[in-house]
């Protein structure tokens, strides 16, 4: 599933010399857009193997979503372990997910913090049997090995951008791309940690660090799922000038930072940039 590309005439770009492109992945699957797409992909085949799937996430997260349709779509079962307390009834994302098979479970949030220590992990299992672990946010070796196939499908640009949660996206991103081509990453959490995650996911896969790239780390609007006025500003005003829906979350914050870089001059005259809608 190769997801189109569009070109959009915004002239706080034109006027620098640049040209913007926008990579559609939140149009590759209903229930599986983007990057959940490509990292579930390669994890697939385990998946299936093990017959069932436990992996993380917080109360909204969009991975526990897209890994409950994965389960129902391709024939695994799903255990979501969320973040915090049970609150009923449930909010509209983890319904969904519980409507598509998937079992909940949660942890207090200082057991959360320890999700990938040997005991919690030995604790689920004696309380869920066998499974194939996915980490939170889905991002493993597989996983970039998945995200690298979009290195593959924009030959031509000279800057590639996307959102940063857990980091697979831009580690794999990066190292799929062909010479003279970088890529950079917008951390959505705050804390200064996103270089270090992504490098780790890059040597967990390949051994070493690949591609030209790096982490933007000022533009996470006060971390995770926070928002601010000017952010709700910005996702308004994209919408009404390209008809294009950017989310809080993530693709809204990346597009303020690509827009920031080329009003400093970041990008040199001529420089054509693309930014990954994550979905």
């Amino acid at each position: 599933m190769i997801s189109p590309v569009v070109e959009l005439a915004d002239d706080r770009f034109a006027r620098r010399g640049l040209r913007l492109f926008l990579k559609r992945d939140d149009l590759i699957h209903p229930e599986l857009p983007g990057n959940k797409w490509r990292k579930l992909k390669h994890n697939l085949g385990p998946a299936r193997e093990h017959g069932t799937v436990l992996t993380f996430g917080g109360a909204y997260s969009n991975h526990v979503r897209a890994t409950a349709a994965a389960g129902r779509i391709f024939g695994f079962a799903t255990i979501g372990v969320i973040r915090g307390e049970e609150h009923l009834p449930l909010n509209d994302s983890l319904a969904r997910a519980e409507r598509m098979g998937m079992r909940l479970t949660y942890l207090d949030r200082a057991s959360y913090r320890r999700k990938h220590e040997p005991d919690v992990i030995a604790a689920l299992r004696r309380e869920w049997g066998d499974f194939y672990l996915l980490p939170e946010g889905g991002s493993n070796a597989a996983a970039v090995r998945g995200c690298a196939e979009l290195g593959g499908e924009v030959p031509g640009y000279d800057v590639v951008c996307c959102p940063c949660g857990t980091g697979g996206t831009l580690a794999g991103l990066a190292a799929g791309l062909g010479p003279g081509q970088r890529a950079l990453g917008f951390s959505v959490l705050k804390g200064g940690f996103m270089d270090g995650e992504v490098a780790r996911l890059q040597r967990e896969t390949y051994g070493e660090r690949r591609g030209d790239w790096r982490v933007e780390g000022g533009f996470h609007f006060g971390g995770y799922a926070r928002t601010t006025p000017e952010l709700d500003a910005f996702a308004d005003d994209f919408a009404a000038r390209h008809g294009i829906v950017l989310d809080r979350i993530y693709t809204a914050k990346m597009m303020v930072g690509v827009l920031a870089l080329a009003g400093r001059g970041e990008f040199p005259d001529g420089t054509r940039i693309l930014a990954v809608i994550t979905g």
